[in-house]
């Protein structure tokens, strides 16, 4: 997965909403390797800024992988970003990006889909069931949560989806001006016949946090709950980074309880397996990797998303910061790649 930031051309800017709008990219065939989304990621974009010179921002692609590469940006109150998007790019403009990141994407297309969806957090859920229907085979429904009908972002796409697929998808719209807010009762009495399907929740916090309540009393399996989080960024992802053959990984003196000595690192990445016996106990995994010419996946550098975020599968490592993943993700041997310290002699892991 490259690394390395582009300058896409817009070829459309669609008024989804009052305070939505969808930025089509127009892809030049020679990047289309680097933008071969999943789907449920997201691309991290560059607004340009006069204050910082840019901020760097997380939008989620509405678009299924084979489309033209499309993210929904909705405005925040007091959202910089969010606000110049939507005000100031026009057909013709270009932004700059990093290639699609991120780990909310079904692992098993064919399987039963159950997603939640609560405002704007329905951006990487149509990209999920739009992939689902044209490659999967399972069931899909979708429980989509709007302040009133006038907010409800691709109203008329859900519309023409549940048509076309009336044995496959429902599509069930809660509005808070007529049925107020979803209580965790409510989720869990939707959620209930529902227990075998794969569970992917993405909203405001209040939204997520009564939606993933529920699933855990009903006992939801872990490995088929997922929830997608919004981030703003702190650091600028998009600085010029050394060539791979004349990258030196920084080294910093390591923390207490980090190994003290280089540590063995096997890592698979996109269907290659590497492996390293020098990896200094100071250096971000993800440092030591691109130092290695190894184009490991990564966003923020911050340990303010998942954009480099890859599973354990023997020994240990401390983060230095984590701002994204919970307790459970943890549990389950999810890792930031670019906060990890070694704290064992040897350390097995995979972006997979």
């Amino acid at each position: 997965m490259a690394t390395d930031s582009f300058l896409l051309p817009v070829s459309d800017v669609v008024e989804e909403t009052a305070e939505a709008h969808s930025i089509v990219f127009d892809l030049p065939d020679d990047l289309k390797d680097a933008f071969q989304p999943k789907p449920g990621q997201f691309l991290t974009v560059a607004v340009p800024s006069d204050r910082d010179g840019l901020a760097a921002r997380c939008y989620s692609l509405s678009s299924a992988p084979g489309d033209p590469l499309t993210v929904t940006v909705k405005r925040t109150a007091d959202g910089y970003a969010s606000n110049w998007i939507c005000d100031n790019l026009r057909p013709g403009d270009t932004l700059r990006v990093l290639p699609p990141s991120g780990i909310f994407t079904p692992a098993d297309i064919d399987a039963d889909l159950l997603l939640f969806a609560g405002g704007s957090g329905v951006t990487p859920i149509i990209s999920i069931a739009r992939t689902a229907l044209r490659e999967g085979k399972g069931r899909i429904v979708v429980f989509y949560a709007n302040r009133d009908e006038r907010s409800v972002i691709f109203a008329e796409e859900w519309a023409r989806l549940a048509a076309e697929h009336p044995d496959r998808l429902q599509v069930v719209h809660w509005l808070e001006s007529v049925q107020g807010l979803p209580t965790p009762e409510q989720l869990k009495a939707f959620a209930a016949d529902r227990l075998t399907y794969d569970a992917f929740v993405c909203g405001p916090a209040p939204f997520m946090k009564a939606t993933v309540a529920a699933l855990k009393e009903l006992e939801f399996p872990r490995a088929r709950r997922h929830q997608e989080k919004f981030a703003s960024l702190g650091g600028n992802p998009f600085g010029e980074i050394a060539p791979v053959e004349e990258a030196e990984a920084e080294v910093v003196e390591a923390p207490e309880g980090v190994a003290r000595q280089p540590v063995e690192l096997e890592i698979e990445l996109d269907g290659t397996t590497s492996t390293f016996d020098d990896w200094d106990p100071g250096t971000p995994m993800l440092e030591f990797l691109e130092a290695k010419g190894v184009k490991a996946p990564y966003s923020c550098r911050e340990g303010e998303c998942s954009a480099c975020a890859f599973r354990l599968l023997e020994g240990e490592v401390k983060m230095v910061r984590n701002d994204v993943l919970e307790q459970e993700d943890l549990d389950d041997g999810i890792r930031l790649g670019c906060q990890s310290l070694p704290t064992t002699d040897t350390v097995r892991g995979t972006y997979s």
